[in-house]
């Protein structure tokens, strides 16, 4: 309360009249008038008057709305402007007179900056929007979280092509990036856990996924599938596999034997190498086994297409024929082209019995001398369970590999001519002094070596009774093995095959090899960490469709003139970055770094080839219907990164 005078003796004075009037008002019997009628039971306070605001404002003079705050807001906001603009007004003069760089006033002004990582990103974003990967796995997957399971999957698809890592890396990686800006979700929502759930989701679908991304970049592309590669391949796990049906002990080139591993059998188109079918295997299947399967899984794939498996040929290597398959190729009308690992005697002759001098009078290639191809056509009978086939064959007579597999035979055969000396060396030693002793050394050695077969041994004692140890080389064995260097054997059941055309169909097969070098070396598909077998066929697909973006855009940007591998378009577009300054008026700016020339003609050259395929096209018009109707395909919607 606000008190007039000063002195302390009236203050208190005042404050005990109040006090009393108060008492009295409360305690004075009084009646409350309610309308028309009087409540005697309800006491009141004479004197105070309570306001309806029915009967409109109690101070009408009175403005509705507080103008002087308003007034005083504004007035602050226009100081605190024109401060503002006064000081950016004193810096342009600092600055022009020299007295300030531009640099400075540019830090003067900045509170933080940040750099995001840019790179191939926009690119493949693009790219696999254009496939519609997210949409797919929602449709088969879909979930209320946050954070779908298309939107984690094409994360982790992003990350297998530019910078392969572990699952409990791949939220930092996305925290250095520009996606977790453009996706709107914070990196840390990517973490191990949520990774790992989304392969249980997936796994079930697995299959129904990729049939349909896979059928969009056919189509898309319009990619031939008239010739076909076929191969089987090994990755190596790590991990302890109790119960698990793809982790196994088996034999695989270029893997350890003491490591398990599981197998991958892919189907590729040799238009582009593009991925077509895929199957997981256990370590220990051996290839054979895998080619009627996927004969079946072939056949049902092309009938989705409309297309007839008779007008498809399939290539494979020596692990994809003998008599049962040549049989088995002729009940499912399917063309093949394969090599043949020569164990029958029949066909061992037909692979020696030519002299190399023949040769030379049936080129196959415009090379002349030891690096150019000699072919020589011939009839190679099947039999099987009683069942008999005559398919065309072709010994061929490769210049390139006889050089490399006499270059290599000659260097083994050094390095066991220094082993045998290190054993002659160490005679009269312990172990080493009798020619019981000394001859079981030396053919130790030849059975490590795999030219050992080439050599022969002889550990005696001279006249003086010395232990002595020679060797010498098996010259018919060698012979033997310079007759077969560089011979093979090609065999089709279609007899309209030129040989020519049959050697340049066969080394084409090259293709697939490179792509599951891509999938090993670029992609890091191997070693696999994952320790369940439905997180493995789901990571599994996560590389395929990978692959699949590797090979579509490879083989779209050739088609345009830029001679490039997907990895080296990656390398260049590697030095792109965002650079985000943020002002401390709260403002931000977004820049991307300089782009070079070269830079600039390879993303000119990937506008047109994510425009065309983002084009909508439409299946084969003679595709079935029933359960193996075609796929639907609704346009992309437009991707949120622009190049």
């Amino acid at each position: 309360m606000y008190f007039a005078t000063k002195s302390r003796k009236k203050q208190i004075l005042v404050w005990l009249i109040w006090a009393l009037a108060c008492l009295v008002f409360w305690f004075w019997p009084a009646q409350a008038v309610v309308g028309d009628r009087y409540a005697p039971e309800l006491p009141a306070l004479p004197g105070v008057v309570t306001h309806d605001a029915e009967d409109g404002p109690l101070f009408p003079w009175h403005p509705r709305h507080r103008w002087r705050k308003w007034a005083w807001r504004r007035y602050c906001a226009l100081r605190r402007a024109h401060r503002r603009a006064v000081w950016v007004a004193r810096l342009a003069r600092l600055a022009l007179s020299g007295a300030l760089t531009l640099a400075q006033v540019v830090d003067l002004v900045t509170r933080s900056q940040l750099r995001w990582h840019l790179g191939a990103l926009p690119v493949l974003y693009a790219l696999l929007e254009a496939l519609q990967v997210r949409d797919i796995i929602n449709r088969h997957c879909p979930s209320r979280a946050q954070v779908d399971h298309g939107t984690v999957a094409l994360v982790l698809v992003l990350n297998r092509l530019t910078m392969p890592l572990p699952l409990y890396h791949v939220a930092d990686w996305l925290g250095r990036t520009v996606l977790s800006s453009v996706l709107g979700l914070p990196a840390a929502k990517f973490n191990d856990d949520r990774l790992a759930r989304t392969l249980d989701a997936i796994q079930p679908h697995c299959r129904a996924i990729w049939q349909e991304v896979v059928q969009r970049a056919l189509v898309q592309a319009e990619v031939d599938l008239s010739l076909i590669f076929y191969d089987l391949t090994a990755y190596v796990l790590h991990g302890n596999y109790a119960d698990s049906q793809y982790a196994d002990f088996g034999f695989a080139h270029n893997t350890p034997m003491n490591k398990r591993k599981f197998k991958n059998g892919m189907d590729v188109a040799a238009d582009g190498n593009i991925p077509a079918e895929y199957a997981p295997w256990s370590g220990r299947t051996a290839d054979l086994a895998t080619v009627q399967e996927n004969m079946e899984r072939l056949r049902r794939f092309l009938a989705r297409r409309g297309q007839p498996i008779e007008d498809v040929m399939i290539v494979g290597d020596r692990a994809n024929l003998n008599d049962e398959l040549a049989l088995a190729y002729e009940d499912q009308h399917i063309r093949y082209l394969a090599g043949l690992k020569t164990q029958k005697k029949v066909h061992q002759e037909l692979l020696l019995s030519v002299p190399t001098e023949q040769f030379y009078a049936h080129p196959l290639s415009e090379e002349r001398g030891p690096k150019g191809y000699w072919g020589i056509p011939c009839a190679v009978p099947f039999e099987h369970q009683g069942r008999h086939v005559v398919h065309r064959g072709l010994v061929v007579l490769s210049g390139p590999m006889r050089t490399a597999h006499r270059r290599a035979r000659a260097a083994r055969l050094r390095e066991l001519r220094q082993a045998l000396s290190e054993v002659q060396a160490k005679i009269g030693r312990p172990r080493y002094r009798s020619v019981k002793a000394v001859q079981k050394r030396a053919e130790t050695v030849l059975k490590q070596s795999p030219v050992g077969r080439f050599m022969r041994v002889e550990a005696y004692a001279d006249e003086q009774g010395r232990v002595c140890l020679r060797w010498w080389i098996d010259r018919y064995t060698l012979w033997q093995a310079l007759h077969r260097d560089g011979r093979y054997l090609l065999v089709t059941n279609d007899w309209s095959l030129a040989p020519r055309e049959m050697l340049h169909l066969y080394r084409q097969k090259d293709g697939v090899e490179k792509r599951i070098q891509v999938s090993k070396q670029d992609l890091k598909i191997s070693p696999v960490y994952l320790h369940k077998d439905e997180r493995i066929e789901a990571m599994l697909l996560i590389n395929m469709m990978a692959l699949l973006a590797y090979s579509l855009l490879e083989r779209q940007a050739h088609q345009h003139g830029l001679q490039m591998t997907t990895r080296r378009i990656i390398a260049k577009l590697q030095s792109l970055d965002v650079v985000e300054t943020i002002c401390w008026d709260g403002s931000r700016l977004l820049r991307l770094v300089p782009v070079d020339e070269e830079q600039e003609a390879i993303l000119r050259v990937l506008a047109q080839v994510l425009a065309e395929l983002r084009l909508p096209r439409w299946p084969h018009p003679l595709l079935p219907g029933g359960e193996d109707a075609p796929w639907t395909l609704p346009p992309p919607r437009p991707s949120p990164i622009s190049l």
